[in-house]
């Protein structure tokens, strides 16, 4: 009875703490000296890293990120890239075969770790292509803090994939992914995907880093830069002081940031100017007619950082540098790099609003990327078609968003389509990637605007910010935000959104014409129960809404930017019809309509609206 008794006690002591687990992140700050042979285009580093184990688990292993052993022929990246033949990224191929399978042997990617200390003792530890398995001499127990010691050597790779050397613009060097990189660890474990060409994941870490490089080179790089008067490039008449073998050292910090990268060419140029209430700006790029459209992107940036700040929480670090990279664009810890020769003003700034915005979404609220693309990809691509329309207003586009939804549309019709829950590097076809994740992430947010009323939309965004902003939130942190606060039930619609490939699909299937009034039969053609806002526009040129809220919704919106609504019963979700009726004879009406604000991803939209004659 007594051993009864304590088995029942120590389960509900068990439930109890599972109930009560509060939320952690672990931390890590990184102390490197980097001395790089630009000649050969190799560096040594050395780096002290102190970690920090937040979370109630004893930790017997670290792992490390070794992103630049992917560069290389038959790497997991390669065999990849050869396996999906056609429907691989484009960028890793050329004439339909793989880039990474011809690369010369000189050019290959590679970082060797010489060895990894803990406390001052030798680790013993294995490499597993871009992984690295260290085994820990000292378990790092919960709320303790350990020390790593760690020298390397690296060559770095000929560009194919955001970082290499002598990239197609003509820049030396574009260093990410470019250290040995300690992995995530959190609720789900240790954050160990395999780098095939896609995305990040890392803990918030603080970085204080010199780099000895030719003096004659610029540096580009997310952080601080704490010597600019000592360096090539960023004040007028810099006094450079360089060691015996003529190089200068650049010392840059940064704090809470997941990621430090940094480009170096000798033809950079540096342009500098600080939005106001915002942070300083760094444009690095190479001056040429190619190029000549930086000039006059600064005040385009000015009023970006503005409208971010407002319109989806506030930037939080001092500094920002847009980089010209060389290869597409990619987010870093308070830098981009892009590419930098643009067709137009408006294409390069589409870029720079791109990558700038996710600063928010996968670098202030850090979700992870390998597992859930379309949380930072989609909700950053929300955030720059909602900024280039403020920008660039177009007066034939209905909403912000309608072109994202025009080419969804398109590409389910190609009956390619992948499931947006897929993991990133494990999508199929590059392109079903690209619109699980970008294209699908965004209508996420332009279909919940929907359906809570964009006011409500606009109070997610801000508290998701308010709420998780310097940690790492995942869909259930966000939708549980949505639920709060619209105070309708919304799993459904995640469900159907985001795990799934069914689509959305109303029609208007019949029109009565009675003698007072009008009779509609909405029909449900698709597989995505929605909310259908309904609207008439009359012969005296007057709108009047009608909204049929969905019974899973449990509660009906209650306002909306296109004004005043009336509000109808519900429509059950296992019903495919639903009629209505309205107080106006033919003679009263102009056009009849399901989505009058063209938000709504309707894979047939043709059918959707009817002229009255």
């Amino acid at each position: 009875m007594k051993n009864r008794l304590v088995a029942i006690f120590s389960l509900i002591v068990g439930l109890i703490t599972a109930q009560q687990q509060a939320y952690y992140q672990q931390e890590a700050s990184y102390k490197m000296e980097i001395d790089v042979d630009a000649a050969n285009f190799s560096y040594h580093g050395n780096q002290e890293i102190k970690y920090t184990n937040n979370s109630p688990d004893e930790l017997s292993v670290v792992y490390f990120h070794l992103y630049w052993n992917a560069f290389k022929p038959n790497s997991l990246m390669d065999q990849r890239v050869q396996n999906q033949g056609k429907n691989a990224d484009g960028r890793l191929t050329e004439f339909g075969n793989s880039k990474l399978a011809s690369i010369p042997k000189n050019e290959e990617g590679s970082q060797t770790v010489n060895w990894i200390k803990q406390n001052g003792k030798l680790l013993k530890f294995e490499v597993q292509e871009t992984i690295m398995k260290v085994y820990l001499n000292e378990k790092i127990k919960p709320n303790s803090t350990t020390t790593f010691t760690m020298d390397w050597d690296s060559v770095v790779p000929k560009q194919i994939r955001r970082s290499g050397r002598n990239n197609r613009e003509g820049v030396d060097m574009t260093m990410t992914q470019w250290f040995p990189k300690l992995a995530e660890y959190d609720y789900d474990g240790w954050a160990t995907f395999d780098y095939i060409g896609r995305e990040f994941h890392a803990p918030f870490s603080n970085f204080d880093i010199t780099i000895k490089i030719d003096k004659n080179y610029v540096i580009g790089a997310g952080g601080v830069l704490e010597n600019p008067t000592e360096v090539k490039g960023y004040t007028e008449n810099p006094t450079i002081k360089t060691d015996k073998n003529d190089k200068a050292t650049w010392h840059f910090t940064a704090k809470n940031i997941l990621d430090f990268a940094w480009a170096a060419d000798k033809d950079y140029s540096v342009e500098t100017f600080i939005v106001p209430d915002g942070p300083k700006v760094n444009f690095v790029y190479q001056k040429s007619e190619k190029t000549q459209f930086w000039s006059e992107a600064q005040p385009y940036i000015t009023k970006y950082f503005q409208l971010m700040n407002a319109t989806f929480g506030r930037y939080v670090y001092p500094t920002y540098s847009f980089v010209q990279g060389g290869d597409g664009g990619m987010e870093y810890g308070m830098c981009t790099m892009i590419l930098g020769e643009a067709r137009s003003l408006e294409n390069l700034l589409g870029l720079m609003i791109h990558e700038g915005a996710h600063s928010w979404y996968q670098q202030m609220l850090a979700t992870n990327e390998s597992t859930k693309p379309w949380l930072d990809e989609g909700f950053t691509s929300y955030a720059e078609d909602f900024v280039m329309n403020a920008l660039f207003p177009k007066d034939d586009m209905p909403n912000p968003f309608y072109n994202a939804i025009q080419s969804y549309v398109r590409f389910v019709k190609s009956g390619k389509e992948e499931p947006a829950v897929w993991l990133a590097d494990h999508h199929d076809n590059g392109t079903a990637y690209t619109v699980a994740s970008y294209t699908k992430g965004e209508l996420f947010l332009v279909e919940l605007g929907y359906i809570v009323g964009e006011e409500n939309l606009s109070k997610i965004l801000k508290k998701y910010y308010q709420d998780w902003n310097l940690k790492h939130p995942t869909d259930r942190d966000f939708l549980h935000i949505a639920q709060q606060i619209s105070g309708m039930d919304l799993k459904w619609f995640h469900h159907y959104w985001i795990n799934t490939t069914k689509t959305i699909d109303y029609a208007i299937k019949d029109v009565k014409y009675n003698d007072d009034s009008t009779t509609i039969t909405l029909v449900n053609n698709g597989e995505v129960p929605m909310p259908i806002d309904f609207s008439i526009f009359t012969k005296d040129k007057k709108t009047v809404n009608y909204h049929i809220p969905l019974n899973m919704m449990r509660t009906p919106k209650t306002k909306d930017y296109f004004g005043d609504f009336q509000t109808l019963n519900y429509w059950n979700w296992t019903t495919k019809e639903y009629t209505l009726t309205i107080p106006y004879k033919k003679s009263d009406l102009q056009i009849l309509g399901i989505d009058f604000s063209q938000r709504l991803a309707d894979v047939n939209p043709e059918n959707n609206f009817l002229e009255v004659k």
